[in-house]
């Protein structure tokens, strides 16, 4: 039993089942850059609040900088036996610096340890997130620059609405990943206080300083309860749950962008270095990023799910049941780095086939709105009876096989059209029109461009 530290008070031998059940190293092992840097922090506390001596202090430093250092170079014997990253880097320091590595865990508890540890790696991750969504932003506001006047339909329900172009279009996406960093910065905010020091899950008889450690590990201020400092995982949820909403973003658009690429739709083609073949099918060539991310999707949600489960009820304080908390962030936490990643550089290399999105916006009848306004403000006609009386030219049109930007002579169909209601029948003219704010015209697309990149600066 000497490989485990707490095994002072037990008689018989840990199973051998047990240990390869209770261990987490396999996966835990991520962490160990935080997990040395809190060790550091804790050690220059200790130092400071006279726990131990600058020499000692100096001994550990030095210890720990050797075993990270071991660690990158592929050099550390990962043992299953020392249970987890903690008593890893604790077993290894103590065989480099001797009995003072033992006085590393003074004040400190693996409770607080390991909240600090993975605490430490979502907010870095949260910062790379946030990185990350500002250069896809980045890459679709310079598509709508270079596209707002290229006019296609847009949709409700899947089927024709309105014409818009494809500026107005992407940058729809481009404000939901707006408020994706907004919301990973509020996630960052709430989880900015730091838990080590809360030791087991009351404190310690010992007279540390936990605000030092916690300025010296970039927090704003300490967790205020001791028992709240080891037993919260909700730092985690926020980044599972804000991921979610990433991927719910990025599944909408890799979807359309399926769909566009479609011989259905030929909207726009994706680039062959982001596209595969059929093992079968010469012919072939396959989104296949866009479905990947759309898939990974739900691994989000279900991760999100898995933690919030494992969450319900528990009782106070840390139960081993939040070991089950990290598997589930790592993984998503990779995803959405690499989803983002090769979204936008497919992005850069997205070709847009102008011609069969225009000639798309000449089927649906997406003027009809247009005509229904001209009738209000021109005619007085109240709004409800205006679209009554455009359904039926949309009636007549159908019967005669026609689109309505196709009709030549809208007054042979309805007397109250006239020459400016024909010239209504104009793609960039309906979209222009628009003058509420945020609306599809170019003006507003320039507003909305403006906005983003005044966003990105801030």
């Amino acid at each position: 039993m000497k490989n485990q530290t707490w095994s002072g008070r037990f008689k018989l031998q840990s199973s051998e089942l047990l240990k390869e059940f209770n261990a987490s190293l396999p996966f835990d092992k991520e962490l160990y850059k935080e997990d040395i840097q809190g060790s550091i922090a804790h050690a220059t506390m200790l130092s400071k609040c006279g726990i131990l001596t600058k020499a000692e202090c100096d001994t550990l430093i030095k210890g720990l900088e050797a075993v990270q250092d071991e660690i990158e170079e592929g050099k550390f014997d990962f043992d299953l036996k020392d249970e987890d990253i903690h008593m890893a880097v604790e077993r290894r320091l103590s065989e480099l610096v001797g009995e003072v590595g033992g006085k590393l865990h003074t004040a400190r508890s693996r409770n607080d340890q390991v909240a600090t540890d993975f605490k430490l790696y979502t907010r870095k991750h949260n910062l790379i997130l946030q990185d990350l969504l500002k250069e896809l932003i980045s890459t679709l506001i310079n598509l709508a620059k270079s596209h707002k006047n290229t006019v296609m339909p847009s949709f409700t329900h899947l089927q024709h609405a309105q014409p818009i172009s494809f500026a107005f279009y992407i940058l729809t996406y481009a404000f939901m990943f707006a408020r994706d960093i907004k919301r990973l910065r509020s996630s960052y905010e709430l989880a900015d206080f730091s838990p080590l020091g809360a030791c087991a899950c009351a404190g310690t008889s010992y007279k540390t300083d936990r605000k030092f450690t916690a300025k010296l590990l970039g927090f704003a201020d300490t967790m205020p309860n001791a028992m709240d400092a080891v037993s919260d995982r909700d730092f985690a949820l926020d980044l599972l749950y804000d991921i979610s909403v990433i991927f719910t973003h990025t599944s909408r658009l890799c979807e359309e962008l399926i769909l566009f690429s479609s011989s259905e739709f030929g909207f726009v083609s994706i680039s062959d270095a982001y596209s595969t073949g059929s093992s079968i099918m010469p012919q072939k060539k396959n989104p296949d990023v866009c479905e990947l991310i759309r898939g990974k999707t739900g691994r989000a949600y279900g991760n999100l799910m898995s933690l919030l489960s494992t969450m319900k009820a528990l009782p106070l304080a840390y139960n081993k049941d939040m070991q089950e908390d990290k598997e589930c962030v790592f993984d998503s936490v990779k995803n959405a780095t690499q989803s983002l990643v090769i979204l936008n550089e497919m992005l850069k290399e997205l070709t847009l086939n102008e011609k069969t999105m225009r000639k798309a916006c000449e089927k649906g009848h997406l003027l009809a709105t247009d005509l229904a306004d001209f009738l209000v403000r021109e005619k007085g006609v109240p709004f409800r009876k205006a679209h009554f009386i455009v359904g039926k030219v949309v009636a007549k049109a159908d019967e005669m096989g026609l689109d309505l930007s196709e009709i030549t002579n809208l007054q042979e169909i309805e007397p109250l059209f006239d020459e400016n209601a024909q010239r209504l029948l104009n793609l960039e003219a309906s979209l222009n029109s628009k003058q509420s704010e945020g609306s599809s015209s170019v003006e507003s697309v320039e507003k909305q461009i403006q906005n983003l990149e005044s966003f990105l600066r801030s």
